[in-house]
């Protein structure tokens, strides 16, 4: 398993126009697509947490080398 980041916009209920993302770091054995389409028990979860937000759209990112410890010494491309 590899952690993955899924990225939630979630949006106020009383104010829809109040958005902001909210990422949830978990183990992931697939692809991002897979990720995503698999995503929706956690943002459930998420939601049945914080019933004043509403999810509007998520996708999936491989964490970012600057935001977590890298695992395996890799080295960033570019």
């Amino acid at each position: 398993m590899n952690p993955i980041d899924l990225i939630i916009t979630v949006c106020a209920v009383l104010s829809p126009a109040t958005c902001e993302e909210q990422h949830l770091v978990y183990d992931w054995n697939g692809s991002l697509q897979q990720c995503a389409m698999a995503a929706q028990p956690y943002i459930a979860q998420w939601i049945g947490e914080h019933p004043k937000w509403t999810a509007v759209k998520w996708r999936c990112e491989y964490p970012h080398p600057n935001d977590h410890a890298r695992a395996g010494g890799d080295t960033p491309a570019g």
